[in-house]
């Protein structure tokens, strides 16, 4: 029995230019689609609102796409190509580059808010090649440090799971920043009272709170991303100087 190859924007066959299809380019749809996700969030996002926005029907974008997961796909590989990883020339040098690239790819999230929700899927699911430019890049640093591939795998995703998760909780602060239409001190200074409250039965988190009094939280977050960054990339460094 034949298996069946998996369904991908990718894997598909393009299809031909139609006389009468309006000239609208895949990579239109994607810029276009990526300015309606930047101001109005994933779940502003249809194939009526985007083909509205590029000045077009909804069936000129279903010409390059089949669905809007399709459309998400190329979506999240074209930013995926705004990440930096470095190349590991010098293995001792190593941490520079994981950290290098673990800060560009949360500096991605936090542009791009809408893509925390998406980045469940991303791995044997998409296809894309900027997303295999950029996971080949990040096995490589590894690979350089001296770890053997599938370790070196490990330890990327290990790195790939934190960023991830922590930016993705900057990236879900973002949002409800955008829709509410507040920055982060009005934000702050109204949420905090409330939070000092709830926390008042609670002793250890009620002297956090009072040790946090006044605190900057956007310089609060950049403390936390780089106190977690350090500790996982001194156990790795550990982990290979134990062997």
């Amino acid at each position: 029995m034949a298996t069946e190859e998996y369904a991908s924007v990718w894997t598909r066959p393009k299809r031909g230019r139609r006389r009468e299809q309006p000239a609208l380019t895949q990579e239109q749809i994607v810029a276009e689609a990526i300015k309606l996700l930047d101001a109005h969030g994933l779940e502003a996002l249809t194939m009526r609102k985007l083909g509205a926005a590029l000045g077009a029907v909804a069936t000129a974008v279903y010409w390059h796409v089949a669905n809007k997961e399709e459309l998400l796909e190329l979506v999240v590989d074209e930013v995926y190509g705004e990440i930096d990883v470095p190349e590991v020339v010098d293995p001792a040098r190593w941490r520079d580059a994981a950290e290098a690239s673990a800060r560009s790819l949360r500096a991605m999230i936090v542009r791009h808010p809408w893509t925390a929700p998406t980045l469940a899927d991303v791995g044997m699911n998409y296809l894309g090649p900027n997303l295999m430019h950029v996971s080949d890049r990040m096995l490589g640093v590894y690979l350089g440090a001296g770890f053997e591939l599938i370790e070196a795998d490990n330890a990327s995703k290990t790195v790939l799971g934190f960023v991830i998760g922590i930016a993705s909780v900057e990236a879900a602060t973002i949002s409800k920043l955008k829709r509410s239409g507040k920055d982060m001190a009005s934000w702050q200074a109204e949420v905090w009272p409330a939070a000092v409250r709830a926390a008042e039965p609670y002793p250890r988190m009620r002297a956090l709170y009072a040790a946090n009094n006044g605190a900057d939280l956007e310089a609060g977050g950049e403390d936390t991303f780089s106190y977690g960054l350090t500790r996982i990339l001194d156990g790795l460094e550990a982990r290979l100087i134990r062997d």
